[in-house]
Formats: structure tokens, C-alpha cells, sequence
């Protein structure tokens, strides 16, 4: 997840920057001292978490929130405990109380991570969230997905769609009788196989191969 710190306050800004490098999932985009640096710093970036001060010069952290019209998930962070009803009133994902331990900043985070899943799902088609785009892509229309790192990319006939997502949970969610991992790193539509030779898949213009821990269980549900 994409995050920005919103603080005024240099010392709750490192601390934030400790816990967010410490977290492999989480990538810190930049760090802003009001909130007319956050505005510009929104507006250059893809973010899907803010950690956002509520006490700040010039402009409070909840009367920023009010201006956002498509705000990212907000992890509010503050010394002040009565603005927390306030805060989830604006249906912030966690309030933050300073000093608050590496223990509490993961539960938040954790919460934020359920909610900006960067894939939904229902019996017909996935919706996918990629480059600030939502993509509906019937299930039909998937060729095979590539995991490379941390990123997905779902290929169908015309196009390709890249986002943050791990190929162990792309796959549990989707329908098991059409989909199947053949390799650490492909999963594949078993109606778009044009052919199995060997070691590989030929999927179209596409040759994957299939890697030597899957073949046996792939061959099972290609030949059921």
C-alpha cells in the first residue's frame, strides 16, 4: 500500500517513517508538514493510506479530509482523543493516539490493508484497481495472470492490467474450476489453453511453462 504522513510535527513524522520502512507491504510515497503540501503531493501520486494529523496549522486535518472528494483510506493520528468520534463519523479506517506502540500502528494498518484490497470479486467477473482506473473484466476474458515481485498483471485478449497483488490470493479467490496455478509465478484459464506440450502451455501467442511442483496436480484438473 501507497501511504503519506500528514504531521506537523518532525518527531511524530519519524516515527511513522520508522514503523511504514519496517513494514515490507507498505510504501512510504512522501511525507508533507501541512496540509496544503498534502493537496499537491495528492495530486502527483497514487495513494491508498494517509496517516493524517488532526492538529495542524492553517488547516486541521478533519477540515482537509472534508475538501477530498475521492479521499484515500485515512488513518487518523493525534494526541487528543475527542476528535475520535469525529473521525469515524468521516468513516476514517483507525484513530491513532499518540504515543501509540509499532503493536497498535499494525492493527490500524491491517484494517486498511482489508479495505483497499486491490481486487474484488463476485460469480461473473472481477473488478480491478490499477493506476487510479477500476477495471470489471469478466472471468471469461482472462487468458493467464504473471506475478512478478509484488504485482500482478491479468492478461486477456486485448489487454494488459498490472496492480498491487499477490498471486496466492488472487488465486484462492478465483473460481477453482476455471482457473488453476501451473508455476510459482502463472496462473492460467483452463478454457484459454490452446495446447500442453511437455513442460509448457501455449495460450495463443503466449508459451508458459509449467513448473515441475504443479504439473502433476495441473494435468489432473486438465485431464478430469
Amino acid at each position: 500500500m501507497r501511504c503519506l504522513i500528514i504531521d506537523d510535527e518532525p518527531a511524530a513524522r519519524n516515527i511513522l517513517r520508522t514503523y511504514i520502512t519496517d513494514m515490507e507491504e507498505l510504501n512510504l510515497v512522501g511525507e508533507c508538514k501541512n496540509a496544503l503540501e498534502a493537496r499537491s503531493t495528492l495530486k502527483e501520486n497514487e495513494v491508498d493510506v494517509l496517516f493524517l494529523d488532526i492538529n495542524m496549522p492553517r488547516l486541521s486535518g478533519i477540515d482537509f479530509l472534508k475538501t477530498l472528494e475521492h479521499p484515500p483510506k485515512v488513518i487518523l493520528t493525534t494526541a487528543y482523543s475527542e476528535y475520535a468520534l469525529e473521525g469515524y463519523e468521516m468513516d476514517v479506517v483507525d484513530y491513532l493516539l499518540k504515543p501509540f506502540s509499532f503493536e497498535r500502528f499494525l492493527k490500524a494498518v491491517e484494517k486498511a490493508n482489508k479495505l483497499t484490497s486491490q481486487a474484488t470479486y463476485d460469480n461473473s467477473f472481477i473488478t480491478i484497481k490499477a493506476d487510479g482506473k477500476l477495471y470489471r473484466i469478466p472471468y471469461e476474458d482472462i487468458l493467464f495472470a504473471e506475478s512478478k515481485a509484488d504485482y500482478l498483471t491479468v492478461h486477456t485478449n486485448d489487454q494488459r492490467i498490472t496492480f498491487y497483488h499477490t498471486m496466492k490470493d488472487f488465486c484462492e479467490r478465483l473460481p477453482k474450476h476455471q482457473f488453476t496455478r501451473i508455476h510459482r509465478s502463472f496462473l492460467v484459464s483452463l478454457s484459454g489453453i490452446d495446447f500442453v506440450e511437455g513442460n509448457q502451455i501455449t495460450i495463443g501467442e503466449h508459451k508458459l511453462p509449467i513448473g515441475k511442483s504443479y504439473k502433476e496436480s495441473f494435468i489432473q484438473i486438465y485431464t478430469a
